[in-house]
């Protein structure tokens, strides 16, 4: 098997965790380099894009979360063959990257700037993202985005979701998601509680 290093921030959750999850759930053995942000900044210029996640596989770098989710997911056999099931799988990752970038887009905001565009992307964007994403689970069965199993296009959901209702974020409501799509709440906890999930972070509490 070829050797794996996921290098992103030190914290759960954000664009690294569904990679690390996979490999969890896949039982991939990896590398995981957790860096802080001033060490991000002072070796960005060594990363292609000047951007985490990136996965070096065997000393050769890939970058793109989504790239790296596919790539990790082929091998765990968390993607789906189906050429269509595909790409449901990556519509959902690709309307979450969308969704993540206008949140991320305000972390160098002053404060009042960043209440306000939070705020707005509260009441707009936001909103209609949660509710698509929900409406997208009710027509496809209920439990999974793609599939009928569970699949990476669930991690990226199931991370995204975890970033509002851990209430880091300053300006958005902790529990915008249970208003807006409760059904994206049980999913949430249905993937919280998967046997792997749960062994993977009990590690972190040891």
């Amino acid at each position: 098997m070829s050797k794996l290093k996921l290098t992103y921030f030190d914290f759960h959750g954000g664009r690294g965790e569904p990679a690390r999850l996979i490999m969890a759930l896949g039982d991939i053995p990896f590398e995981d380099e957790r860096i802080s942000f001033e060490e991000h900044f002072d070796t960005l210029k060594n990363r292609p894009f000047e951007a985490v996640p990136v996965l070096e596989v065997d000393g050769r770098v890939i970058s793109q979360s989504n790239t790296i989710n596919r790539y990790l997911g082929k091998m765990a056999g968390l993607y789906p063959q189906d050429a269509l099931q595909a790409a449901l799988c990556d519509e959902v990752m690709a309307a979450v990257e969308d969704a993540t970038h206008m949140v991320v887009a305000t972390f160098q905001m002053e404060d009042e700037e960043k209440k306000a565009t939070r705020e707005s992307l509260v009441a707009g964007p936001i909103t209609v993202y949660l509710k698509r994403f929900e409406q997208y689970l009710k027509d496809r069965g209920g439990e999974y985005f793609a599939d009928n199993r569970l699949t990476i296009a669930d991690l990226k959901i199931y991370s995204w979701v975890g970033s509002f209702t851990s209430g880091m974020l300053d300006y958005v409501p902790a529990d915008i998601v249970n208003k807006t799509a409760p059904l994206l709440i049980e999913h949430y906890d249905r993937i919280h509680q998967h046997p792997k999930v749960v062994a993977y972070y009990s590690q972190f509490n040891a």
